[in-house]
């Protein structure tokens, strides 16, 4: 091997068939929930969205609620790396910084969105995915309430789920409604109500 072989960078494995279809699957899943709710989404919907026989789904996933859990991992992890960003802002807090936690928080959405709005909506009717949900969801107003208003006057709980009301509206009126938005423009304005309910300590 020479100097130059050793530098050079190992492609990255490509996706295997079993990766596509699982991947189709939880497309699949992610829309039907959406559009249907979890109750209305039934494993034969699923697999007729994404074109595989029924074995094919179990070979991935015992059930439905599998699928839901598994795309509300991966929404909660990803939600929190955006929510971490806050972290890296410098003192004194600046509205660029905030215009740029906006613009990432609408590509999170824009990953998932579609499940986030689902599962508030609809979801597994039993006591230990509500208890789950319910400590998760107060997680996270918990976290976005401290980073945005660490010393107001309202509960960090409170504040994140205003936050997270005003963010999600937004997002949806850009990306699905008739009215017509400009994305920057409604980037900017969601920051600026972000930033003024900012009280400095």
């Amino acid at each position: 091997m020479t100097v130059a072989d050793d530098h050079v960078a190992a492609e990255p494995a490509r996706p295997t068939r079993a990766d596509r279809t699982r991947a189709s699957i939880l497309d699949a899943s992610r829309r039907l929930f959406l559009e249907r709710g979890y109750a209305g989404t039934t494993v034969n919907a699923i697999t007729e969205e994404c074109g595989i026989s029924r074995a094919g789904f179990y070979t991935y996933f015992k059930d439905k609620r599998d699928v839901f859990g598994l795309l509300g991992n991966r929404a909660y992890r990803d939600l929190r790396a955006v929510l971490a960003t806050w972290d890296t802002f410098t003192a004194p807090r600046r509205i660029e910084d905030v215009r740029a936690f906006v613009r990432d928080y609408f590509a999170y959405m824009d990953r998932h969105g579609a499940f986030a709005m689902a599962a508030a909506f609809s979801a597994p009717d039993d006591a230990e995915f509500r208890r789950g949900n319910t400590r998760m969801q107060t997680r996270i107003a918990w976290i976005l309430g401290q980073a945005v208003a660490p010393a107001g006057a309202h509960s960090p709980e409170v504040v994140g789920t205003a936050a997270f009301g005003l963010l999600d509206r937004c997002w949806h009126t850009a990306r699905t409604q008739t009215v017509a938005v400009d994305e920057a423009e409604m980037i900017e304005v969601a920051a600026d109500a972000l930033f003024r309910m900012y009280a400095k300590p």
